[in-house]
């Protein structure tokens, strides 16, 4: 078996953490391809039993990986998607972030995700992505989002107008500060943070949230994931943002976005008792009375 592992620096009290996930992986002889940049971070804080090769992009990591172990929070593991791409390389998020909705192993359940791992005890939750097409192509072969695509205003001072379509059939104008058009997976994102409801990974939905509308009347809507989502965008700057999770470009107000489900999937692994409702519950803290 080969592991890829990706990751951002993370703070010193995880080291143990890493260096007990590292030894152990070493023991049961598991081949390890460490990502390139992480790996000089890993080498000046973790020691290693055995010589390990490294990969830096996409091209240098499929086909030569069973599955690839993301160290850091969810925005490691979205970071960690574009390597990943169409592969159908499993990835298991390791949390050294904060919350932690995507990449739900904590570090005391390292030990024990290993061994399901190891036996076959696990599950493999399959995500949409979505896809964002323009005609200047502003994110080439990286033009996916596990997340959300996102559009925000560039200058600060001032709302932007975005009139949205589905399925070429007119929607709404939002005067806003921008518009988060999310998958199932990105509903505990951005759109959370914007007033968008929660959904079940697995639903067949994108969801469309305004960020700080003018209209107060305005709510997020959920659609069928087989829609296209047409955004145009009018700003006094004639420049506005758009974002695939956390990469972002300019661009101006003629360039007109097309949204729609991705040709493929992502693949986390979910070890047992980490189950979707099980991390909302524990992250959001739901059920627990502060006053007993």
């Amino acid at each position: 078996m080969t592991i890829a592992i990706f990751g951002s620096p993370y703070p010193e009290h995880f080291s143990k953490y890493i260096q007990h996930l590292i030894k152990k992986l070493e023991t049961e002889h598991i081949n390890l391809i460490i990502e390139e940049e992480f790996s000089v971070f890993l080498e000046n804080n973790i020691r290693f039993n055995k010589s390990i090769s490294t990969f830096n992009s996409y091209e240098t990591l499929k086909n030569k990986a069973d599955f690839l172990f993301s160290i850091g929070g969810d925005g490691t593991l979205l970071k960690a998607v574009t390597y990943v791409r169409d592969s159908s390389i499993p990835i298991l998020g390791i949390n050294t972030g904060r919350l932690g909705f995507i990449s739900s192993v904590s570090a005391d359940q390292i030990d024990d995700s290993i061994n399901d791992l190891l036996k076959d005890n696990y599950k493999i939750n399959e995500r949409t992505l979505l896809e964002l097409n323009t005609n200047n192509k502003l994110f080439r072969n990286k033009n996916f989002a596990l997340n959300e695509v996102a559009v925000s205003k560039k200058d600060t001072s001032s709302m932007i107008r975005i009139d949205a379509f589905v399925d070429d059939e007119y929607l709404n104008t939002y005067w806003a500060d921008g518009l988060v058009v999310s998958t199932p997976t990105g509903s505990t994102g951005y759109s959370l943070s914007c007033g968008g409801p929660i959904i079940m990974p697995g639903t067949n939905n994108i969801i469309i949230t305004p960020n700080a509308p003018h209209n107060l009347n305005v709510r997020p809507i959920v659609i069928d994931d087989n829609s296209v989502v047409t955004l145009k965008v009018e700003d006094r700057d004639q420049l506005a943002l758009v974002s695939l999770d956390s990469r972002s470009r300019a661009f101006d107000s003629g360039t007109e976005l097309k949204i729609k489900k991705a040709k493929f999937k992502i693949k986390l692994v979910q070890p047992q008792d980490n189950s979707f409702t099980s991390t909302i519950r524990h992250k959001l803290m739901w059920g627990l009375d502060k006053r007993s």
